[in-house]
């Protein structure tokens, strides 16, 4: 246990000393901003008993700490102790940035230096009440770190934020923070999302008179950053990149929404922002290459191209993290990304060769320090070997995932032990299924989608490299299984919208079961989803060739679609208007004797003009009516879209009573 020894000559002093502050090792310096708005974090207004003379940049401090901007919020708080070295929430604020509790744990380095902070600010005199439990709950996070593991040392600072939050109720910095914490403290096996729906609240309900607060909008985000809760963080993230445009995370944070949902353009356009910024900050922050948010926004671009089809474009981006040889700082979202990007190019399209040929990229990560994320290379090399029937070879990286997962769990890390269980599990079973043992596969197989079902991806990632029961759709479609690999396909789409290999999976397995309107209506939203002048994809012409050869029915009449649109779930047809029930996207494609196989209907919203944004259907959970929309360019200017019957409709419906129009 580390013992923090703060020597100062001033010990009787309100006002701590130069030299106990210069033991903290502040960062210093100009806030970094990449961004043509300058330093727009949002905006707030928190309270202290400090200098009204720093107030200003207290706030500012606090907006960088609520968009995760730690290093540069550091950098306020320490102006702040120059100037008003009495200022106790100073020391708090660098505590606090030292924490990132939805991230990776702090690193012992930061660990010091947040404990030293606290020490710090204890010893300040005549501080307020309400400050000085501001400085205990964090430092319930700092104490006994050396012995106390993290997620205890985070539920200890959950529970002081309660009790904070209860004593000052008006306090809105308090409820704000009290709600990150929550989702810090959150247990990922909870499947009931207790503490979830708990910030959820307590955010929703400041929403509507700050909604340029960051702390809100981006932990609404968060709160909501899974696949049954999605949905309701659309608005949010559709608006946190322009309540804070300087902020590198802001600009990406709205893509772990729009990949929840599948909405691979504006994840695209995300993420494309973001980079640039990550390497504008590399730039102007005197990073040698690259910062590591880059590395972080590459691994979501690539998926999202992927699951558009644009695999020459996905591929040049790999080659571009292959050309990297320096990246600051060297963590956990480094090593996933350097080891997802390749193995995600590989397995989505189904290059077994290249899968098993898959490397660990050289020189800049000790792999050493990250089993799960060098689990991901084993895990696409196993798959590559048995798909091309090397089966030594795919014995041998089980025999190294393995290990790997003895490591993880000898460091007690549950959660990724557990991810690596899951490779452990399918790549069993894929052995066994080229060993012909297809009984003991399919098991083996159902038992890793069942894992994986009960377990939440990790923020770093925008989904598995490749889904457990997308690999169990495939082994059922090998078999000639199609009913359930049908099944499991539709299964991967209600937890991961629109992934271009369970559409194509999903679409031929309705195919091969004669229900030719069913693959109708996936073929059509893949088609949707990806662009012909991009995709390189093969199975998009085994796609146009099915509808090729489909005869369109008539359009129904507009006043009997919206007789249609009144019916129960159970008694709608194709082609009229074809909803798959449980999924969170669906797609609208009434068709017309005249319209060219495989393409859009003309009036079903104009794709190109400027401004215009594809149509979709979305279905609250568990509720069997939709709202056809057709969205036009005015929506971008927060006006109605017309909708098929509604006069009106509303984009957010907390009761769920009636039939809701969200626009994808």
């Amino acid at each position: 246990m580390s013992v923090f020894v703060l020597i100062s000559c001033k010990e009787n002093s309100t006002v701590p000393g130069k030299e106990l502050i210069e033991q903290i090792n502040l960062k210093r310096g100009e806030v970094i901003s990449c961004s043509a708005a300058d330093n727009q974090f949002g905006t707030l207004d928190f309270q202290t008993n400090c200098d009204e003379k720093v107030k200003k940049d207290f706030n500012l401090a606090v907006e960088l700490l609520h968009s995760f901007e730690y290093d540069e919020a550091e950098k306020v708080f320490a102006k702040i102790i120059d100037q008003s070295p009495a200022c106790a929430m100073a020391y708090w604020g660098v505590a606090m940035s030292n924490f990132h509790p939805l991230w990776t744990p702090p690193t012992e380095a930061e660990l010091q230096k947040g404990s030293k902070a606290i020490e710090i600010a204890k010893t300040i005199k005549n501080t307020p009440a309400r400050e000085t439990a501001y400085i205990n709950a964090i430092a319930g996070f700092y104490k006994d770190w050396s012995i106390t593991n993290h997620i205890a040392r985070c539920i200890n600072y959950e529970k002081a934020m309660q009790q904070i939050h209860a004593t000052y109720p008006d306090d809105k910095e308090a409820t704000v923070f009290y709600a990150l914490a929550l989702d810090a403290s959150a247990n990922p096996a909870d499947k009931t999302y207790s503490n979830q729906k708990k910030a959820a609240a307590l955010l929703t309900a400041l929403y509507p008179s700050d909604s340029n607060h960051p702390g809100i909008i981006h932990y609404i985000i968060h709160t909501y950053d899974y696949p049954e809760l999605a949905i309701l963080a659309l608005p949010a993230a559709r608006k946190y990149a322009r309540v804070a445009p300087s902020s590198a995370h802001a600009l990406h944070m709205p893509s772990h929404v729009f990949t929840r949902l599948g909405l691979w353009d504006e994840c695209i356009v995300s993420n494309l922002a973001s980079v640039a910024a990550a390497k504008c900050y590399a730039v102007q922050a005197g990073i040698k290459g690259h910062w590591d948010e880059e590395l972080h926004g590459l691994d979501y671009l690539v998926y999202a191209y992927l699951q558009k089809g644009e695999t020459k474009i996905a591929a040049e981006q790999l080659r571009y993290v292959d050309s990297i040889t320096h990246v600051f700082p060297v963590n956990f979202k480094v090593a996933y990304a350097f080891a997802a990007i390749p193995s995600r190019l590989a397995l989505e399209n189904k290059n077994w060769k290249e899968a098993a040929a898959t490397s660990l990229h050289p020189g800049i990560v000790p792999w050493i320090k990250f089993p799960w994320q060098e689990s991901i290379v084993h895990f696409t090399r196993l798959l590559g070997a048995v798909h091309l029937g090397n089966l030594k070879d795919a014995n041998d990286e089980l025999e190294k995932l393995r290990q790997l997962h003895d490591t993880l769990v000898a460091q007690k890390d549950a959660y990724k032990a557990g991810q690596v269980a899951i490779q452990v599990k399918t790549g069993d079973a894929w052995i066994q299924f080229a060993s012909g043992n297809k009984t003991a596969a399919t098991i083996a197989m159902k038992q890793a989608a069942a894992m994986e079902d009960s377990t939440e991806k990790h923020p770093v990632t925008p989904g598995e490299v490749l889904p457990a029961r997308e690999l169990l759709a495939d082994m059922f479609y090998t078999m000639k299984q199609y009913g359930d690999a049908l099944q499991a396909y539709e299964a991967v789409l209600h937890k991961s919208p629109n992934r271009f290999n369970s559409l194509y999976g999903a679409g031929m397995a309705a195919q091969k079961t004669g229900q030719p309107q069913k693959a109708d209506f996936y073929f059509n939203l893949l088609l949707t989803i990806t662009d012909s002048t991009k995709s390189d994809r093969q199975e998009l012409a085994a796609v146009r060739s099915f509808l090729n050869r489909k005869q369109y029915p008539q359009r129904l009449s507009h006043a009997k679609e919206r007789s249609f649109l009144r019916q129960d779930d159970k008694q709608r047809r194709a082609p009229h208007l074809v909803m798959l029930r449980n999924e969170a996207s669906v797609y609208n494609y009434y068709a017309s004797r005249n319209l060219r196989r495989g393409q859009l209907p003309p009036w079903a919203g104009r794709q190109n003009q400027a401004g215009m944004i594809k149509p979709r259907l979305v279905m609250l959970r568990n509720e069997a009516s939709v709202c056809d929309c057709f969205f036009v360019a005015a929506f971008a200017q927060n006006t109605d879209p017309s909708c098929v019957g509604m006069t009106k409709p509303s984009r957010e419906d907390k009761t769920r009573a009636s039939p809701v129009c969200y626009l994808l």
